[in-house]
């Protein structure tokens, strides 16, 4: 993304693809028939940018990062993030509205990036979640009076972005290099 610390560029691109690969596999669950080539490509770049950073973590992990000294408040907020999504999927499910969950760990993933910007110092990771969010509204609305799996939607909306700035970021750790 867009921070100072290698390492921490490293490991954010080799996360994002690894995270759009989850989300591209996620909308596979009813995709229309078109879509299938595009989300398994998605899939395969996203491991691929998640191998290839994941390497360049481990080689500069004697790097500084933006989280030193924060580890714990880092562990909040994964802990909050994981039980907020855990949460809302089990009262979606209890309510009769399991089409929904797909959405819902989006909207709570999406969010989560405002604060780990902040930990990051880091303001491409918000700008992510920024424009997950106003996507994930869109995708909402849309969603309303259906009866479509909400991972029709929102996951290739969460696969694309988290793809889109794994790329990006990419691109910037390698004129940093």
């Amino acid at each position: 993304m867009l921070t100072e610390f290698l390492r921490d560029q490293c490991f954010t691109t080799a996360w994002f693809g690894l995270m759009a690969f989850v989300w591209f596999g996620w909308a596979q669950e009813d995709p229309p028939r078109g879509w299938r080539i595009w989300l398994g490509a998605g899939s395969v770049l996203g491991v691929g940018l998640a191998v290839a950073f994941g390497m360049l973590t481990a080689t500069h992990w004697d790097q500084p990062s933006a989280l030193e000294g924060r580890y714990a408040w880092f562990g909040v907020l994964v802990a909050v993030e994981v039980v907020a999504a855990g949460a809302g999927c089990f009262l979606l499910a209890r309510r009769g509205a399991a089409r929904w969950m797909a959405w819902w760990v989006a909207l709570v993933v999406a969010a989560h990036f405002l604060p780990l910007a902040l930990l990051l110092n880091d303001v491409g990771v918000a700008a992510v979640g920024v424009v997950q969010l106003i996507a994930l509204a869109v995708v909402g609305t849309r969603l309303r009076g259906t009866t479509t799996p909400s991972s029709r939607s929102a996951a290739p909306v969460m696969g694309a972005t988290l793809l889109l700035s794994a790329a990006i970021s990419a691109l910037v750790t390698a004129t940093a290099l």
